[in-house]
């Protein structure tokens, strides 16, 4: 008495959905077929989209395709970023204290210098792995604290003057103000040797 009835692409829509929307909601109809009557209007039906419908046209996914290809290969080159040195993380975080650090007065303790250790075969800057480590040892107090540091001052040396530089000279020392122990005496294109 009753069959299964097949809307025929006149209410493309979730068979649940459809259930509430068309009049023949129940999943059977009577032998005369009478074809579902969508409650809403007909183009509304028409304009909901199913997932199936969507992937079914090629020409739909090329967007999908080149979006995900996109995220792949922004995934792939963050991923791939190389680490930095140590020299450029020093540079860094000179450039930073010279950007947000306060000054405050210290003292030169002394100019050390290091022999490097064994550095591995293969550098991009064979000279620069060549000299000494050059250390500028300075003490300086900040709120009643004295905090004694080093700097390493190899690649500023022709910046500043070492030869004036001498034990208990007065300096300008510029430290972060929310980490009070990072400090340099030396920067780039700052110097606080007097």
């Amino acid at each position: 008495m009753f069959e299964r009835a097949d809307t025929g692409g006149q209410c493309s829509i979730h068979p649940r959905l459809a259930s509430l929307l068309c009049t023949s909601s129940a999943t059977f109809t009577p032998l005369h077929h009478a074809p579902p009557r969508c409650l809403v209007q007909p183009r509304v039906c028409a304009k909901i989209p199913s997932l199936k419908n969507f992937l079914s046209d090629w020409q739909n996914l090329i967007p999908v395709a080149g979006l995900v290809i996109l995220a792949a290969v922004g995934v792939f080159f963050w991923l791939r970023r190389k680490p930095l040195d140590d020299a450029a993380i020093e540079r860094e975080r000179r450039a930073y204290l010279n950007r947000v650090g306060r000054i405050v007065e210290g003292q030169v303790l002394e100019v050390v210098e290091h022999a490097r250790e064994a550095a591995p075969p293969v550098t991009k800057r064979p000279v620069e792995s060549r000299l000494p480590l050059r250390l500028l040892y300075y003490t300086y107090a900040i709120s009643g604290v004295t905090y004694e540091t080093a700097q390493d001052i190899t690649g500023l040396e022709e910046r500043l003057h070492l030869t004036r530089v001498a034990a208990g000279q007065t300096a300008s020392v510029k430290y972060d103000p929310s980490n009070p122990s990072n400090s340099i005496l030396l920067a780039d294109d700052w110097s606080g040797l007097h």
